[in-house]
Order: structure tokens, then sequence, then C-alpha cells
């Protein structure tokens, strides 16, 4: 027995053949990251995941059996995986993952688009924390829907292929910012500016055209999606960094991405329920509207994922409110890491690092854990004792110095439900950047402490 806790780090434990499986583990999350910019994006793809995977349309007005694996897309934003134990679902509850996969982004606004001296911008509305001057200068890809009359739909992907066009949002060159440099970083850019350059090539059939590089612009959007200006309003589309997940280091030992927050938490739980057939009945949950509070009819504040618990509890003649009260829950979300270059805002003993295995966040919130699930003594013996018989490596760690800031997560939501619940994720440098950093080494640890939670 070690008297004394020492935090160890992954790759010091690996050997060569588990390193070649934290690699080969890395590759999928990258490929899948790709394809998952946005939470419709996520969504759909777990859909296609699923099905690959034997998982069919779960209905409400179904009754499960054992063996069952279901998945419910809810509005192509939130999806939930089910897959039914052989345990009584009573007595045993339901072991539910939770990931979300909406990520700070630029929204548009509904009437976006305007032409400024010789050149066409869509307006954006900010989703999420940002830091803004994080967002100029930058290659930016266009994703989403829009919503034709009548009710057609068109999807936008613009700027991911190597041959697309991207889209930019300027800066000020440094001859002319002196008066830009006096300013505080959140007010050197202000949100009204964050407008993204989409053409410049004006129309030459109406010389008496007033917006003729808007009109130009309108002219191909209406071509290729049949879109007109007024069909904006009934769109939900956004810009995202453009390119692919990136390995970091001569080694590759780290992964820079836009979304790591969270989708390297919500990969590993879709993995687990995939690769391993649970006794317990599993629920993998894929989350929308994290970044803004968790509201909405996709978010974990929405009644849908107590009516999926109590569509499980009917099949089986148990009481929704018993399952509830039995089932248990990792509130999979990423935490800030340790970042030597800005080490004022944290407290060393009581963070996380990176490469040094999955994060337990015992409760998030702000200060005095203002708004934040607060996990008993209990659960976590429960949650330490299962990573600790199944080889996981894990730490703990708060979110940063005490009085420095905070954050908080989907777990009270689940909580709030009668859920035992903690925060188990990914430590992440730059959190809410356009490109995050996380390690392979703490993905692939993460999905160990999945398969542990669901045995």
């Amino acid at each position: 027995m070690e008297l004394k806790y020492t935090r160890k780090n992954v790759y010091k434990e690996a050997d060569g053949n588990e390193l070649e499986r934290i690699y080969e583990f890395a590759e999928g999350y990258k490929k899948f990251l790709d394809n998952s910019k946005t939470e419709r994006d996520a969504s759909l793809q777990a859909k296609l995941l699923a099905e690959q995977n034997g998982f069919k349309p779960f209905s409400f007005s179904e009754k499960l059996k054992a063996g069952d694996k279901r998945y419910f897309l809810n509005r192509d934003k939130n999806i939930f995986l089910i897959s039914v134990g052989t345990e009584d679902v009573a007595k045993d509850g339901v072991r539910i993952m939770v990931a979300h996969v909406d990520s700070p982004r630029l929204d548009l606004k509904p009437n976006p688009m305007f032409e400024d001296c010789g050149l066409c911008y869509l307006k954006t509305h900010y989703y999420g924390g940002i830091k803004k001057y994080q967002w100029t200068a930058l290659p930016l890809a266009l994703h989403g829907v829009v919503m034709l009359r009548g009710g057609e739909r068109r999807e936008i992907c613009v700027g991911e292929d190597e041959n697309d066009p991207i889209f930019y949002i300027t800066d000020l060159l440094p001859h002319l910012g002196g008066e830009q440099a006096q300013k505080t970083l959140g007010k050197a850019i202000d949100a009204e500016s964050l407008n993204a350059v989409i053409g410049g090539l004006p129309a030459v059939d109406d010389e008496e055209e007033k917006e003729c590089v808007k009109t130009a612009v309108l002219k191909l959007l209406n071509k290729k999606y049949g879109i007109t200006e007024v069909d904006f309003q009934c769109s939900e589309l956004c810009f995202v960094p453009a390119g692919k997940a990136r390995d970091v280091g001569f080694d590759g030992a780290l992964i820079s991405a836009y979304g790591h927050d969270d989708k390297v938490c919500a990969y590993p739980e879709m993995k687990a329920i995939f690769d391993y057939n649970s006794p317990h009945t599993v629920l993998a949950v894929f989350a929308d509207k994290e970044e803004v509070g968790s509201d909405g009819t996709t978010g974990m504040q929405s009644k849908v994922i107590s009516d999926v618990i109590e569509t499980i509890a009917s099949s089986f003649g148990a009481n929704p409110i018993e399952v509830r009260y039995n089932s248990k829950c990792i509130s999979a979300d990423v935490t800030a890491g340790y970042d030597p270059a800005y080490s004022s805002v944290y407290e060393k003993r009581n963070t996380t690092f990176i490469s040094c295995g999955a994060a337990i966040s015992k409760y998030t919130g702000a200060r005095g854990k203002s708004s934040s699930n607060d996990a008993s003594a209990e659960y976590m013996g429960f949650i330490r004792d299962i990573l600790d018989d199944n080889g996981v490596f894990w730490q703990t760690g708060e979110l940063g110095a005490v009085d420095a800031g905070g954050g908080g997560t989907v777990a009270k939501y689940i909580a709030n439900l009668g859920i035992d619940t903690v925060d188990v994720g990914v430590p992440v440098l730059s959190m809410h950047a356009p490109y995050e950093l996380i390690s392979k080494a703490d993905v692939y640890s993460l999905y160990k402490a999945c398969l542990a939670f669901i045995k």
C-alpha cells in the first residue's frame, strides 16, 4: 500500500503495446473530430457509427428487452445511445455517460449579409465563451443548415475541403494599431466587428446595382443552394476554424484541434458503449447547448433524458423514480490542464496535468463552489475503486485556483434528477481557443475509464 499519493505520467508507465494502443485510438478520435465540427455533425456522425455497430432507431412506445441496442436522434443535434443489459434495471439503475458536442463558435445573425467598400460580409454573434481576438485573421469554414420555404432543407459545409474557399475576419495591421494596443484584450476586438469576408467580385450585369458584390454572392448561393437572403432567417449557420486535427510535437504525443471541448470526452464514451456488451443498461448521451447553459430542447435541462429513462423503466415494469435513484453517471467533460506558461491561475497540488490520465473533478463551479454538483465521498470512492480495479490512470483537480474564475458542466443537471454524478474528463490546454491541445494518453485513459464504469 502506498502511503503517499503520486500522480503518474501515462507515457512513462506505458509499455510498447500500450503506447501503440494509445496512438491507434487517437487516429480514430482525430477522424471523428474532423467530421464533427458542430453538434449537428457530431450527432449525425454518432448515428452513422451506431448503425454500423448494430444500433437501431429508438421509439418511446417501444418495449425494450435485454440485448437491445437503440439510438434516439433528437432534432439532429443531440443523440442518446442505449444498450439494454441483463441486470435488474430497478435495482441496478442505468449507467449514464454524458458529454456535450457543442463548442464555442461564431453563429450567423438572422440578417447577416451586407456590403461595404467592395467587400461582402456576414455578421456573426459569438456562441459560448470566447476570446474575440483569437477569431480574427484565421481560416474559417461555414457549417450548418438552411430551411427553404415549404420545408426543403439545404446542408452547407464550405471551407473544409482543400479545394474549397475559406472565410476570413480581418484584424488591424500593427502599423495602425497603436490605439488598439492600449485596450485590454477583452475590448481590443469589438463583437460587432466579427464580420466574415465572403466575397469581393461585383455583379456586372447591372451597373446601377448599389450592392454589386452582395448581389453576386446571392446569385451564387441561389444557383448552388436555392437560397435567397430571407432564408438566412430560417437557418443555423456558423463559422468554425477550418482544417483538420493535427499531431503536435516531434513525437506526436499531443493533438491540436478545434472542438476538443467536449468531443474529446464524447468519443471515448461512444467507443465504450460500442466495444463492450455491458450487463448493465447503459445510456451514452451527446448533449447540446452546454456552452450557453444547457437550455432548449436539445440541452441537458430538457426533460428528454427523463423521458428516455422512464421508457426504459416502463419496459421492465419498474418505477422510474427507483431507476433514477439507483442510476450512476459520469459527466464526461474537460477540465483546465496545468499550463506552466500561466501558472498564477492554478493551484498546483489541486489541478490536473497533461498525460497523467483521466481527470476527476469532484466539483466545478466558481469561487465558493457556486452552481456546482459536488460529488459525495461515497460516490468518489465508488469511482476510484472501479478505476483502480481496472488499471485506469486517473487524477483529480479543480478548474483553477479558488478565486481565479471557474466554470460549470452538465453534472448538476443530471444530479438534479437524483442521480449520483461526477465529472470525469480530459485535461485541455488553451480551452475555448480556436485550436485546443490535449494528450493522446489522456483521451485513451478516459476510454478505459468509460469501459471500467460500464463493466
